[in-house]
């Protein structure tokens, strides 16, 4: 019975710390005061202020245009190394390709950031591209990123399907591409919707990596709210946190 309240209590305090800071952000949101952390009555007054602010919704779609390019990219990039490790079980450097897929999940993020910089810097003074760093190097430190984190869900989920009706179809005629897309495709569906909002996420929320890779006029949310915590958070900054709770529930 102890046993039994000890880990009620365990799980209760757990999800108030998880949740409870969400909860106060939303009140929060609805604050009257320019100051976030002093209340000042209701009012939906920075809601309506989000409109108005042009810097903040700027980075707001510049970050779901460029987490919406990488989940693409990402999905397309891993579902082909997935299979390339799992349907073609020996050629020469497998071991090496699979090591330099999954890099990036144990790779500290500054170190993954600092050295695509230098790769950006010696590429334009070699070809000239890119001219500037910006969405573009933003977008491909991401999809290096978020690649490994789909390629290992969308391989998981190939190493547990079973072959055999893949098997029966090119018995039966089927040409491979034809056997992937009407067999293996909707078989890996909820993998690839997986590894899709996975990548979405991480996308929209990086910031060592954009750190790395942004330049003049490419901010993205997460660099935004992180600039101005130095200097006071808006409550703008709660309405649109309370927003994204809001969609993701």
């Amino acid at each position: 019975m102890n046993r039994f309240r000890f880990s009620s209590f365990m799980l209760v305090a757990g999800l108030l710390f998880i949740y409870l800071p969400m909860l106060i952000l939303v009140i929060y949101s609805f604050n009257a005061s320019k100051l976030v952390t002093v209340w000042g009555g209701w009012s939906l007054k920075w809601y309506v202020g989000l409109l108005d602010n042009t810097q903040l919704m700027g980075s707001v779609m510049r970050s779901l245009e460029i987490a919406l390019y990488t989940a693409i990219a990402a999905v397309a990039l891993g579902t082909l190394a997935a299979f390339v490790l799992t349907r073609i079980s020996h050629f020469k450097g497998r071991t090496l390709f699979g090591g330099l897929v999954t890099a990036p999940l144990v790779m500290p993020e500054v170190i993954t950031g600092l050295s695509m910089l230098l790769l950006f810097v010696q590429m334009q003074q070699w070809f000239g591209f890119p001219e500037e760093r910006g969405v573009l190097t933003i977008w491909v430190g991401h999809v290096t990123l978020c690649m490994a984190y789909v390629t290992v869900v969308i391989r998981s989920r190939l190493v547990e399907m079973d072959r055999s009706v893949e098997e029966a179809a090119m018995d039966l005629g089927a040409r491979p591409m034809k056997v992937f897309f009407v067999i293996t495709l909707p078989l890996i569906a909820p993998a690839l919707a997986s590894g899709f909002l996975l990548a979405f996420t991480l996308s929209l929320d990086d910031l060592v990596i954009t750190a790395f890779l942004s330049g003049p006029g490419s901010t993205t949310l997460p660099q935004l709210i992180f600039s101005r915590v130095r200097l006071g958070l808006n409550p703008e900054i709660n309405a649109l946190a309370t927003i994204t709770v809001v969609v993701v529930s």
